[in-house]
């Protein structure tokens, strides 16, 4: 998978000196048309090259369906040289009623209570040069919710063991909290097919829909350089999607918790270093010429403080170097490059193949976050460390004058530690020792939405018309089964969340309005419960319930 890394930096660096076209972006927290994009992958419609593993998506790939205009409007100007658009104008807003719930929504917050979130922009282009103004502004009420409360000493030390090493506090700030961020911003210089510049654009890598291991929008977009394909590349064994990314991620600037409701943090409460953090990764998919419809792909991300970034080419761009091995099990004397720099990397492969003939999809994202010393120490513990990701959905023709149809999906995610942890240490997903701050950006993780230890299964049915959906999902999630099988010795205390939620997607003419009510009810709150005399069993329930709903107006211009 390493060496395979290096391989895929210098072609995607060769790619770019190929043969004048330049796109707008799909924003990819417009769910409901990159939703409708991909479906019409399933639906033949779209072409099947394109993996859907790399977004944002051009604009440009193919249309919303059959009778469709342009996603975005707009016109031109310069003799026809400079083309100018209209993003659309997005209005999101969700409420949580008791706890936080919520991913990726990008700089919207998990919080309790109501928070809204605007966005609208302008893409314009002249020859090579592109440039795409999309703000996002978010005001979030930010209310008190239950938070950890924890029990004996022991208990605490490992809450605090968790949240030294990430930046996922319980609250942003006190009082209301409002942004104003670049969002889906970029200035670029394009070279059909391939892309460079500066961006704050949300990024996705992997064929996941609803979560994926190392890119995604759960956090906000943050300043990165990029150098990405803009379509599909054919050649003659196949065809090559690519991006290289360089940024930088600022901390939230919050404690994990209230300081006065943090107990024991003189003895284990350590204050992160005020420094940011530089982030490194390459993603690549390759699609076979011989099987259409089938991509394979990888991806790479390394972070590390500034103060530890290092000079020369393998400092800014370690895709270069060796891959990193964990220090708590590796010898003194043969710790790796990556670990005299404390560096920290995820690595990741994939596949999807799309049957248009069968209108259905299946897809799957394997992961680690201690890369294996060699091939032999990969394949004789292949589940160290691991996590993964894995979906299918099937359309199915209802044979109506409309094209109607019904969508069946399941996907899962699984980010908790296996039994390799009892005889090789190594922390949980998104966490790190030495980049303390974690695999996130201003509070959030940059990965599967689920975050550090938990696991989400999920199925869904809808009926489909166009934009149009109707539907429900039932969800279940495990929260931070690392934390737990750490901190407790009692298996009544598992937390764990059953959901069921209403989805649905409207359109009229150019607004679309897309919504989702979810009701979970969380057995074991936080793991919480209160004995009983009158036997194990018969302790007093510490379940709480919770109502989410969310909304999303789009205008297309």
């Amino acid at each position: 998978m390493y060496s395979i890394s290096r391989f895929a930096v210098v072609l995607l660096i060769v790619l770019a000196g190929l043969n004048d076209l330049s796109w707008a972006q799909v924003p990819l927290g417009n769910s409901v048309l990159e939703e409708q994009q991909r479906i019409n992958q399933l639906k033949g419609i779209l072409d099947p090259s394109i993996s859907f593993a790399i977004r944002p998506l051009p604009a440009s790939i193919g249309p919303m369906d059959e009778n469709s205009q342009h996603i975005l409007g707009g016109g031109h100007f310069a003799n026809g040289e400079g083309k100018i658009k209209l993003m659309p104008v997005i209005w999101k807003q969700q409420i949580n009623s008791t706890y936080r719930y919520g991913w990726n929504d990008g700089p919207m917050i998990p919080s309790v209570g109501y928070q809204t979130m605007i966005s609208a922009g302008i893409y314009a282009e002249y020859k090579w040069f592109s440039i795409q103004l999309n703000p996002e502004f978010i005001t979030a009420a930010n209310k008190q919710n239950p938070g950890y409360r924890g029990g004996d000493q022991y208990m605490w030390s490992i809450w605090y063991d968790l949240n030294n090493h990430i930046d996922l506090p319980e609250y942003f700030g006190d009082g209301r909290y409002t942004k104003i961020f670049p969002g889906q911003s970029s200035l670029r210089f394009n070279y059909d097919p391939v892309s460079f510049g500066i961006s704050t654009e949300n990024i996705w890598w992997g064929p996941g829909r609803k979560n994926s291991l190392l890119m995604t929008n759960n956090a906000p977009g943050f300043v990165h350089l990029t150098l990405n394909t803009t379509r599909p590349i054919l050649t003659r064994i196949g065809s090559f999607e690519g991006q290289l990314i360089a940024g930088k991620l600022p901390a939230s600037g919050f404690v994990p918790a209230p300081l006065e409701e943090m107990q024991f943090k003189e003895e284990y409460y350590n204050p992160k270093p005020d420094d940011w953090r530089y982030i490194s990764g390459i993603v690549l998919a390759y699609q076979p010429k011989w099987l259409s419809g089938l991509s394979i792909g990888l991806a790479r991300s390394f972070i590390v403080y500034s103060e530890n970034l290092g000079g020369g080419l393998k400092g800014y761009l370690p895709l270069f170097g060796p891959g990193s091995r964990n220090a708590y099990n590796a010898p003194e004397k043969i710790q790796s490059r990556e670990d005299r720099m404390n560096r920290d990397v995820y690595s990741s492969i994939f596949a999807r193949w799309v049957m248009p003939k069968g209108n259905a999809e299946i897809y799957f994202e394997y992961g680690r976050t201690d890369p294996p010393w060699d091939q032999r120490d990969l394949l004789v513990e292949l589940d160290h460390s691991r996590a993964y990701v894995v979906g299918f959905r099937k359309l199915v023709p209802l044979n109506t004058h409309r094209g109607d149809m019904i969508q069946v999906e399941v996907e899962g995610t699984q980010m908790e530690k296996t039994r390799t942890r009892n005889v090789r240490n190594s922390p949980s997903w998104y966490t790190d020792y030495r980049v303390r701050h974690g695999y996130t950006n201003q509070g959030q993780v940059l990965g599967a939405g689920i975050g550090p230890g938990s696991n989400i299964q999920s199925i869904g049915i809808s009926w489909l018309r166009g934009l149009k959906q109707l539907g429900v999902e039932v969800d279940r999630l495990t929260n931070n089964n690392d934390f737990f099988y750490k901190a407790y010795r009692d298996i009544r205390r598992p937390w764990v969340d059953l959901g069921v939620a209403a989805v649905g997607v409207w359109d009229f003419d150019r607004i679309a309005v897309s919504g989702k009510l979810r009701y979970s009810h969380s057995y074991n709150y936080l793991n919480e419960l209160k004995d009983s005399s009158e036997g194990f069993w018969a302790f007093e329930h510490m379940d709480r319930s919770n109502w989410h709903f969310a909304t999303s107006l789009m205008y297309r211009f």
